[in-house]
């Protein structure tokens, strides 16, 4: 996906939410090594695998002119209770892998969760927007001013979280966003 400017992954945004383009390293899919993978690293302390698939995927994504002019990376954010309960955001540790390979900031604190919501795991679709219908705002939108941003998540599934989230980042003056996730659910 990370060479054709649209693909599976920026067809779920088409109307939606205006990005530049957008990527997921693998297809998701019930009892496959990366649902284990996913579910090892949101759920059993292994916060390294972010890390690794996300070096994994800033090496694919540097090969491609279509994120040459990225200028910083933004992981969708947990609650802060949230982050307590698990210890860390499995966004953040695939932002801090892309950000080695990429060699680009990641840059925490400017969006964020503004309420906690339950998890979108078992939700159906349209439960799914309503449940990040505004949870997430910009803080400092001077920090991102212009900027062409790529944000990320562990998992594509409806768009939900990244459609909320990339709403909020476009609110800011004049930026470009692109994403990137470890993986996409089939539609």
């Amino acid at each position: 996906m990370h060479l054709a400017q649209t693909n599976a992954f920026t067809d779920r945004f088409w109307g939606r939410v205006p990005i530049v383009t957008g990527a997921a390293l693998y297809f998701f899919s019930r009892k496959s090594p990366i649902q284990k993978a996913l579910h090892r690293l949101k759920y059993q302390n292994q916060s390294d695998i972010g890390t690794r698939i996300g070096r994994q995927l800033g090496h694919l994504l540097k090969q491609s002119s279509l994120y040459a002019d990225l200028e910083g990376i933004i992981p969708v954010p947990l609650h802060p209770k949230k982050e307590r309960l698990r210890g860390y955001n499995q966004s953040a540790m695939l932002a801090a892998g892309l950000a080695d390979a990429l060699r680009l900031p990641v840059m925490t604190g400017v969006l964020i969760r503004n309420a906690y919501s339950e998890s979108q795991t078992r939700k159906r679709r349209m439960a799914r927007f309503n449940n990040v219908q505004d949870v997430f705002s910009v803080q400092r939108p001077d920090r991102i001013r212009g900027k062409h941003l790529l944000l990320v998540d562990d998992v594509l599934t409806t768009g939900a979280t990244l459609e909320a989230c990339g709403q909020a980042l476009l609110q800011a003056p004049d930026v470009r966003l692109s994403m990137a996730t470890i993986a996409i659910a089939a539609h």
